[in-house]
Parts: C-alpha cells; structure tokens; sequence
C-alpha cells in the first residue's frame, strides 16, 4: 500500500464516489485511479467502496474505518511537511487565511500588517468565501487558519474558538424617520424595506430567528454578501440596512445614521478554526494572538488536544 492510493480513497469519498471528478481534483485519469483503489481493497482483503458494475455506490462498514484511518494517516503526513517547513525555515513561509468578506474587510487588516512586521519574510495568501467554504478550505488543509461567524463550530474536525462578539447595527439616512426614534422594535424593521446579508453570511441567522420569533415577515429588497454593497444600497434610498458594528467602526463617510441593535437580535461570535491534529507553524500562532488578546499560543495547543472550552475565554 502506498500514498498515492490513500489519497485516491480518499479523494474519491470527498467527491462523492465520482471517480472521473476524483481523478480531474488529483490531476490523473479515472482508470488509474479505480485501479489503485482496487489494488489496496486487494492488499486489505475487503471491499473499501461497495459497487454496481463499475460505479461506487456507497461506502461500506469496513470502507467507513478504513477511510478514518487514512485520514489521521494523510494528516499526519502533512505535520511532517509542517515540521519540516518550519525547521527549515523558522520566519518564512506561507500563511493561508480563509475568512468571510467582513473578517477580510473590517477585521484583519491592523492583524496582518502586525504579522507581517513580525515575520516580513511571511507571504498571506487571503481567500475570501462563505462560512461554509471557509471551514472545508481548513479541514482540506487549503487554509492554516479560518474566521468567520456563521458554521464553524459545526465541523468536528476543526478545532474552533472564539475571538469577540459584535452585535448588528441599523443604518440609515440621518432624515429616515426611523432615525428619530428614541427606541427601534422588530416591528419598526419589518415596516420597512430591508436590505441585509445573504442567509448563510454574518450572523443573518440571529435576524431571522428574531423575526421569526415574533411572526415577522421582513421585506427584503436586497441580499449581500459584502458591508459596503449594503451601505451603498442604503444610501441610493433603496431601503434600511443592517450590517455588522465592525462594517461602521472606521466608515469615512459620516451620512447615515447608525443604531445598535443588541437588544433586537442578541451578541454573534466570531470564531478562529485550526483543523484538529493539525500541527501549526510559529507564526499561525502568533496570527492567532495578534486576531485577539483571549487567544495565546498556549491556549490554543491546549484546545488541539482537547482541554478547552468556550468558557474560559
């Protein structure tokens, strides 16, 4: 048995069984890899994938523990590349960061341009990507790290923590009459054209259990996936918005009015990821710290193996 079939295996169920899109992910030909495959069913004396013809069909029981070991085997053979990375080369390399857009946006420029005045000879490769790409990007080890606050803590193979909380804000012309209001319900909202992010971005998920909650139904005019898009909608009159605190922290443009709406929706928390086992190089530690004081290397190599919780930070 060698690599090259362990990655096939595995290929093959994170693609759905779909040899031919395997083979494209892994730069070969579909036969080569059914036959790699078959050869280690062969040297393990079981089926790995039941099949029907020459299709997979399903993972079988034994397939299901085999796939789990050649996991830990194929991550343990990345922390050997890590190690021999950082050991090689102690303040060099690549940081690959997958956030969402207002973690890349609002968030991580002061974290970054810290890091790179630590480390100078370190290179940031920054992909921006939905909660959910966010956290595949890590577990398939594209990413060293992740941020964002929808999904993350949903993965068992990543390691999650939490780096602060925010709350949403109303924003709106200063003239927008809901801006003379002392105090903005649900109801007030729900009047309104409403212009938010798209359901799986930015805590949206707290605005429509809200409204749910009191069997509201919003009128949204416009979903994004970006702050500014938001605003610039707003301020063409197209309706109110709501947009994380951190999209009007630093806002140069001072022509719409903001209201927090903490009492409306509650607190979001936005979570860093490490994928679990993984081993992390010196200066993804020192990013992690930089991102927030709860977080030191310490801390994070004690919630690697399993000995934190949320709570204590």
């Amino acid at each position: 048995m060698n690599l090259h079939q362990f990655r096939f295996v595995q290929e093959a169920a994170r693609r759905n069984l779909n040899l031919t899109e395997a083979a494209k992910a892994l730069h070969t030909s579909q036969p080569g890899v059914s036959k790699a495959i078959i050869e280690l069913e062969e040297e393990l004396g079981i089926d790995i994938f039941a099949r029907h013809g020459k299709r997979l069909k399903r993972i079988t029981e034994p397939g299901q523990q085999v796939l789990k070991s050649i996991e830990i085997i194929m991550r343990e053979v990345g922390n050997l590349k890590r190690i021999g990375d950082q050991y090689s080369a102690q303040d060099s390399g690549t940081l690959s960061i997958a956030t969402t857009h207002t973690q890349a946006r609002y968030v991580l420029p002061t974290p970054v341009a810290r890091l790179r005045e630590h480390y100078p000879k370190v290179t940031v490769s920054l992909h921006q990507a939905t909660p959910a790409e966010v956290a595949r990007m890590v577990i398939d080890e594209q990413a060293d790290i992740g941020m964002a606050t929808e999904s993350l803590a949903d993965y068992p193979e990543l390691v999650t923590l939490p780096c602060y909380e925010w709350q949403h804000v109303l924003v709106m012309p200063h003239q927008h009459p809901l801006a003379q209001k002392e105090r903005i319900n649900l109801e007030d909202i729900a009047a309104e054209p409403l212009i938010t992010y798209h359901p799986s971005f930015t805590g949206r998920g707290k605005i429509d259990a809200a409204m749910a909650a009191r069997q509201l139904t919003p009128k949204i005019v416009l979903e994004a996936i970006d702050s500014d898009v938001i605003k610039t909608y707003v301020r063409l009159g197209l309706g109110i918005g709501i947009v994380a605190e951190m999209a009007m922290r630093d806002d140069p443009i001072k022509d719409l009015a903001v209201r927090p709406m903490g009492h409306l929706f509650g607190e979001s928390v936005a979570r860093v990821a490490f994928k679990r086992g993984a081993y992390m190089r010196n200066f993804v530690y020192k990013f992690a710290e930089l991102i927030s004081d709860r977080l030191s290397r310490d801390l994070i190599g004690r919630a690697m193996v399993g000995h934190v919780a949320d709570y204590e930070l």
